[in-house]
């Protein structure tokens, strides 16, 4: 088996790895906080992702923070969307982030490229086929959309900031840590009760549901957010930056695939039509596209 082939099939698992943890963590939604849930995941992973810290560059350790920051309202949208609707409609609308990219360029005052609009035209009838097949538009749909708003500007942001890193894992896992502080932070300021006997009776019982969701937790944690960066990075740098766009594609599908057999979560035709011209206009979308491997890791 050739490397270049083997970098597919890398891409492969963290693309279907990704895609559970659109079920996962919508399995969790309903025990936990959004916040919660972030802190926990992004705990573990930043713990496991320790070790890159060591004698890394303060520039790279800034780079990682502002991302970090930015990546936190991503998930905080994205999992906050989770517990209003299905995990699929929040991994097809999620997917859109590839089109906020080059859409950014607009308000620089650059017109759009043909393959933009033609992307653009094909997400928006897939969003109409997937309302159509399940129910209006909702508020779980809308804090979606933001998800993958803030999931293109993160990736502008570190397409940017990334191009001079000295390593890149070491920025990947000061962002990933940056996501844990901020998520612990938010939780003590807007979610921790002030009465210590019900701070204690709280804390209690999130415990117990921690231990009880153990493994979810550490699977989103360890395999699909530690394990899973570090084999993209492998994958990345054995294929094209087309190819990869093409395999990422498949994240939503992969997502409803696995929320069907998680949650027993379905798709009519209508809805798996809808899905299909969604991951056809990111394919169209990123064909050509410059090549942004870095910008590329980012958990799921």
């Amino acid at each position: 088996m050739t490397r270049h082939l083997h970098g597919i099939l890398a891409l492969l698992v963290v693309t279907l790895v990704w895609g559970t943890t659109f079920p996962a963590m919508k399995d969790l939604t309903g025990h936990f906080s959004a916040v919660w849930i972030i802190l926990v995941r992004f705990a573990l992973a930043a713990l496991l992702l320790s070790p890159f810290l060591w004698r890394a560059r303060l520039a790279d350790l800034r780079s990682g923070m502002l991302l970090g920051v930015l990546l936190f309202f991503c998930f905080v949208f994205q999992v906050e969307g989770l517990a209003l609707t299905t995990s699929n409609r929040n991994a097809f609308i999620c997917g859109l982030n590839v089109l906020v990219v080059p859409l950014l360029g607009v308000l620089g005052g650059r017109l759009p490229e043909r393959r933009i609009v033609l992307a653009l035209v094909m997400s928006i009838a897939g969003l109409a086929a997937l309302c159509w097949d399940g129910g209006a538009w909702s508020t779980g749909d809308s804090l979606a959309l933001m998800s993958a708003l803030c999931f293109g500007v993160y990736i502008k942001a570190m397409e940017v900031r990334t191009r001079n890193a000295t390593r890149l894992l070491s920025v990947t896992a000061s962002q990933i840590g940056t996501v844990a502080l901020c998520a612990l932070l938010w939780l003590l300021a807007r979610e921790l009760p002030g009465d210590a006997v019900t701070r204690t009776a709280w804390l209690d019982g999130v415990v117990a549901g921690i231990g009880q969701h153990g493994w979810n937790f550490a699977y989103t944690g360890v395999v699909a957010t530690a394990a899973i960066i570090s084999l993209q990075t492998w994958g990345q740098s054995r294929t094209s930056a087309n190819e990869a766009a093409v395999v990422y594609a498949f994240e939503p599908a992969a997502a409803a695939f696995f929320g069907y057999f998680w949650l027993g979560e379905a798709l009519s035709l209508r809805g798996w039509l809808g899905g299909l011209l969604l991951i056809s206009g990111m394919i169209v979308s990123q064909w050509n596209s410059e090549s942004r491997p870095a910008a590329a890791l980012a958990p799921e």
